[in-house]
């Protein structure tokens, strides 16, 4: 995955509206499903419990097709690409312990995932104004850039790939 840069106020102007309509749907397809399933097979205890939980589920799962048949569509391309960098953030954090351990060695893969990992946390943390976080960031990078000066290796976010943490040894 590559970082790019992206206009943030697009970026939370889309992602906020998605966010709403998301939220109006599952609202009211939540209500219409379940009062349509209490009318027909209406329960003599009262309890409708199973019935309103029907309804969260088949909305939800039709939400997630929604947003998934509209993945691609021009107004959806700065937030699936966020959504698509915590992804790929988050599968660097549940490896972190090897990778960390690794880049102690100066294992260039592993140098490369920690490199990444921070320069994507920096550009999101930014997007998202998360930016109380950013001085234990900034202590991290540091440690990264002395091992990177230790090992004379020199790395490019732009070479990370998906694979590149399966290159990293256990």
């Amino acid at each position: 995955m590559q970082l790019i840069q992206i206009d943030k106020a697009r970026y939370r102007k889309h992602l906020n509206i998605v966010i709403m309509i998301c939220i109006v749907l599952l609202i009211s397809g939540c209500l219409g499903i379940s009062q349509t399933l209490i009318q027909l097979y209406p329960d003599p205890s009262g309890s409708h419990f199973h019935w309103n939980l029907t309804g969260v589920i088949i909305t939800s799962i039709m939400i997630g097709i929604g947003l998934v048949k509209i993945r691609h569509h021009a107004f959806m391309t700065e937030v699936v690409y966020v959504w698509d960098l915590k992804q790929a953030l988050n599968r660097v954090t549940r490896s972190m312990k090897k990778v960390k351990a690794a880049a102690e060695l100066g294992n260039y893969d592993a140098l490369l995932a920690l490199q990444f990992n921070y320069a994507g946390s920096r550009l999101l943390w930014e997007l998202d104004d998360n930016t109380i976080i950013m001085d234990e960031l900034a202590v991290e990078q540091a440690k990264l850039d002395a091992l990177l000066t230790q090992y004379n290796i020199s790395v490019d976010v732009a070479d990370y790939s998906r694979d590149t943490l399966d290159k990293i040894p256990k």
